[in-house]
């Protein structure tokens, strides 16, 4: 049988380009469609413009330290409205860029939304189509609670498109987008309140290094109450409304009203932020908003895609299910990133892109490799973590624990008492270093290189062997000769 393409790719993202691409690279005829903006979850509403809004966030307290390094710094404050459009800027060229890519590679573009009619054809806008391989790599979107009048709040994609910068916000939920939004606006001069359910935020993370990032939320500002959840939301009634309006005048900040978010589709709500909103709370207490945040989680995109039609096997939270290939129920089918909600995270969705390649296309059957995956929170400070938690290891195994918490010479001083922390967890067994967690600003890239040693086997001896970086934060890593406690 012929097909139209030896390959059609329904998603735009980093995984689902580079998988288009590198297969043409083979000679095969590849497509990809993409019903929104090229470059999926990672570029267009996450990774790239939260990181960029990390950075516009840290420079408050960057002018703060200036002044105590010497420095005679001023400023008038944060304009959002300036950030906002060199923000989008910055995600077209990006989004250019991957169009430029796939042009380049002889990969033939629809942009329009695609469904499968059965495990070989695509109907993708007016057009069917045929392909000997499908790859669904449709990411994933947030969801909002199951409760009255969710609609009145935001997800994270609506942060990047909103006009104004509002004067309060509620974040629910404790995962990592809830308290990196948390920091990054608390950063830009929003009055930030936090409610997560758990008993902790950051649930899954190394405990020591989670209660250190919780205590520094609230030392920086941050309204932070766990154990806590909504007992209501509604609009607020006029009186509230016009109190809200003079009190952000009296300040000089601006409020969020209707108009404010501009149509997503790829959001939950494309009508969001309807003015501020009363909130009824567990712990008692009732107040009122310019925008209630909720990064409750994530869901796969598999709604409407016709993959029952294909024969395609779900999920119970509604993901691909794939083997360790990434090939689905149906041969001809594949899936990859965060739509078949392995690990959520783009890296990620590009090592699966590539080993799905190696294994169709190449005849090199490969699987991708999902152990001692390095991560970052972009908090502030942010965490850097690879392999086993200290709960994770005691339960596994006799382990040893090296940790180190400390002020780290620049905040020190000028006189601030926020702290760093520095973790090892240690096999009593091999010595391998199991796990790693750092809590420290530039986290993120240093558990990028300490995650090469932890990923090469090293052993807690190897650490030590190697010289120190000094003065640093990160020299503590190799200069902790005895562990604080066993397990």
């Amino acid at each position: 049988m012929s097909f139209d393409y030896d390959l059609f790719v329904i998603g735009g993202g980093s995984g689902g380009v580079r998988a288009a691409r590198v297969a043409a690279a083979t000679g095969a005829k590849v497509a990809l469609a993409e019903e929104y903006r090229m470059g999926g979850t990672c570029v267009i509403r996450g990774c790239v413009p939260k990181k960029l809004m990390v950075f516009a966030s840290s420079y408050r307290d960057i002018f703060e330290d200036a002044q105590g390094y010497g420095w005679d710094v001023s400023h008038n404050g944060f304009d959002w409205g300036a950030f906002r459009g060199k923000l989008h800027t910055e995600l077209d060229r990006l989004e250019a860029v991957y169009r430029k890519l796939l042009d380049g590679s002889d990969v033939e573009i629809f942009d329009a939304r695609a469904t499968l009619t059965d495990p070989h054809t695509v109907k993708v806008g007016d057009k069917t189509v045929t392909a000997k391989h499908i790859l669904v790599a449709t990411g994933g979107h947030p969801v909002r609670p199951d409760i009255p009048n969710a609609d009145l709040g935001i997800v994270s994609n609506d942060i990047f498109l909103m006009e104004k910068m509002p004067k309060s916000v509620l974040i629910i939920g404790g995962g990592y987008i809830a308290c990196e939004f948390a920091c990054i606006l608390h950063g830009l001069g929003v009055e930030v309140t936090q409610y997560y359910r758990g008993a902790q935020i950051l649930r899954g993370f190394d405990d020591e290094a989670r209660g250190l990032i919780s205590d520094s939320m609230i030392q920086r500002g941050i309204d932070l109450h766990v154990g806590t959840n909504i007992v209501e939301l509604c609009p607020a009634d006029g009186d509230e409304v016009t109190a809200a309006v003079q009190s952000d005048a009296a300040m000089g900040a601006p409020v969020a009203h209707s108009n404010d978010i501009a149509d997503n589709p790829q959001s939950d709500t494309a009508s969001a932020a309807k003015g501020p909103i009363r909130v009824k709370s567990t712990n008692g207490t009732e107040k009122v908003f310019d925008h209630v945040l909720f990064a409750t989680g994530r869901t796969p995109n598999t709604d409407g895609l016709g993959l029952d039609d294909a024969g395609v096997t779900l999920g119970r939270r509604g993901e691909i299910e794939v083997d360790a290939y990434s090939q689905t129920s149906t041969p001809s089918v594949y899936a990859i990133g965060d739509v078949t909600d392995r690990v959520q995270l783009t890296p990620v969705a590009i090592r699966e892109a590539m080993a799905f390649v190696e294994t169709v296309f190449k005849g090199n059957p490969t699987k991708p490799d999902h152990e001692l995956i390095p991560s970052a929170v972009f908090t502030q400070p942010e965490l850097g973590t690879i392999g086993l938690t200290e709960e994770q290891a005691r339960d596994q195994e006799p382990v040893e624990i090296y940790c180190t918490s400390f002020r780290p010479m620049q905040q020190a001083f000028v006189g601030k008492s926020e702290r760093v922390l520095m973790k090892l967890i240690v096999s009593k067994e091999t010595r391998k270093v199991l796990g790693c967690h750092i809590v420290a600003d530039h986290a993120g890239e240093m558990i990028q290189l300490a995650g090469i040693a932890v990923k090469m086997g090293a052993t807690k001896e190897d650490f030590d062997r190697t010289v120190a970086v000094h003065p640093t934060m990160a020299e503590e890593l190799v200069t902790m000769k005895e562990p604080v406690r066993t397990a």
